[in-house]
C-alpha cells in the first residue's frame, strides 16, 4: 500500500535525525532556553526579514491554534474564518472549549476576502443590539488553505489593511506553509507574510519534522506574556531543544523550501495526470494536495493499491478525493500512481 492521505504519515526527514542523534547527550537549558533554538530563532528571523520578531516553538498545530487566539481575544471575543477553515472543522471544537467562538464566512475554495471581513465586522457594530453577541476579535486564514488554494499578495494586503483599519490582529495558520510558498500560483514570501500578518506559524510537522510549529510574532502588543500563555496550555516543551534542533536543521540553509518544493512538483504530477485522464478537479490547487473527482468504481479501484483521502460526495455516483504527497514521497512512488491512472478505464 503506498500512502497518499497526508503529509505526515513519515517520521523525519533525515537530517533532522542525524542532528537529533548528535546531539542527543548535550547537556542544555530546558523550556527552548537552548543555544539550538536561538541559532533556530535566528535563521527564521533573517528568512522572514523580521529581526525584531518573536519565535516560539510549539508541538502541534492545535494546540498552536488554540494558544495563539486565547492569548489574544477577550472573553467577549471570537474568531473570524472560512467556514472550512481548519479550526471551524477539523480541531474538535478547540477554539470554543477555550470559551471563544469561530465566526464563520461562507467560501467555497477555502480562502476568505478583505470585504468579507468588512462587511461582518461594519454588520456587528451597525446592530443596535451589538453588545449581545459575539465579538469580531480576529481573523484566521491558512495558507495554503485546508482545500489546497493559496492566497495572492494583493489579496493578503487587503485582508491585512482591513484588519488594521478596523483593529482585527490577523493571524495565518502555517500548518503547510512551505507548500504554500512553493505553489506556483502564489506570489507571496515570508518576508510579506511577515510584514503583513500580526502572527503566523511556520509548520514542521507536514513539513520535514517529528513535530513542532515555530509561531512569529511580529506585533508588539502580542508578545507580551506569551510564553505565560504556552506554558498554561500545556506547550511549553521541558525538552526545548528537540523543537529548536528541527528547525535549526530545517533553516539553516533552506532545507525547509528545497522539500516543500520536491513534494508540490510530484503533486503536480499527479495533478496533471488525472486531467490528462479526462477527471475534473474539485478545487484548483497548486500545492502538495490535490482533489480529483472520481467515479466511485475508480476510487475503489485504486483503493486497493493506494490509501487516499475521502474528501466530498459530488452526486450519487461520483465523490472528491485528495491525495496528498509530502517531503518524503518518493517520484517511483507518483510515477506508479501515474501508471495506474493511465491504465483506468473511463
Amino acid at each position: 500500500m503506498i500512502r497518499f492521505e497526508n503529509d505526515y504519515t513519515e517520521g523525519a526527514h533525515q537530517r533532522i535525525l542525524e542532528r537529533l542523534l548528535e546531539t542527543n547527550e548535550e547537556q542544555t537549558p530546558g523550556y527552548g532556553t537552548d543555544e539550538h533554538c536561538e541559532n533556530a530563532r535566528t535563521y527564521i528571523r533573517k528568512a522572514c526579514g523580521a529581526d525584531q520578531a518573536d519565535v516560539h516553538f510549539l508541538v502541534g498545530g492545535t494546540q498552536t491554534n488554540t494558544t495563539v487566539i486565547a492569548s489574544i481575544l477577550r472573553p467577549h471575543q471570537g474568531a473570524i474564518t472560512a467556514t472550512t477553515g481548519h479550526i471551524a472543522v477539523h480541531e474538535t471544537g478547540a477554539i470554543e472549549a477555550t470559551g471563544h467562538k469561530v465566526l464563520t464566512l461562507p467560501s467555497d475554495d477555502g480562502k476568505i476576502q478583505a470585504s468579507q471581513i468588512k462587511e461582518m465586522y461594519e454588520a456587528h457594530w451597525n446592530d443596535p443590539t451589538h453588545e449581545h453577541m459575539v465579538q469580531p476579535g480576529l481573523v484566521y486564514i491558512s495558507h495554503p488553505t485546508e482545500n489546497g488554494t493559496t492566497y495572492r499578495k494583493a489579496e493578503l494586503e487587503a485582508i491585512s489593511s482591513v484588519c488594521r483599519e478596523y483593529g482585527l490582529p490577523l493571524f495565518l495558520d502555517g500548518a503547510r506553509l512551505g507548500y504554500g510558498l512553493a505553489s506556483k500560483d502564489s506570489d507571496l514570501t515570508l518576508e510579506d507574510i511577515a510584514k503583513l500578518c500580526d502572527v503566523f506559524y511556520i509548520g514542521g510537522t507536514k513539513v520535514g519534522a517529528l513535530f513542532g510549529e515555530a509561531v512569529v510574532i511580529t506585533n508588539e502588543a502580542m508578545k507580551k506574556d506569551f510564553r505565560y500563555m504556552i506554558k498554561q496550555r500545556g506547550g511549553l516543551l521541558a525538552k526545548g531543544r528537540l523543537l529548536g534542533i528541527q528547525f535549526e536543521a530545517l533553516f539553516e540553509d533552506g532545507l525547509y523550501f528545497d522539500i516543500s518544493r520536491q513534494a508540490v512538483e510530484l503533486a503536480i504530477k499527479i495533478r496533471d495526470a488525472f486531467v490528462e485522464k479526462g477527471f475534473p478537479l474539485r478545487y484548483d490547487s497548486t500545492t502538495n494536495q490535490q482533489f480529483p473527482i472520481l467515479p466511485d468504481d475508480v476510487i475503489r479501484e485504486l483503493g486497493k493499491s493506494y490509501s487516499f483521502s475521502l474528501w466530498e460526495k459530488i452526486d450519487e455516483t461520483h465523490s472528491a478525493v485528495r491525495f496528498c504527497t509530502s517531503w518524503a514521497t518518493k517520484p517511483e512512488q507518483v510515477e506508479a500512481l501515474i501508471e495506474e491512472i493511465r491504465s483506468l478505464r473511463t
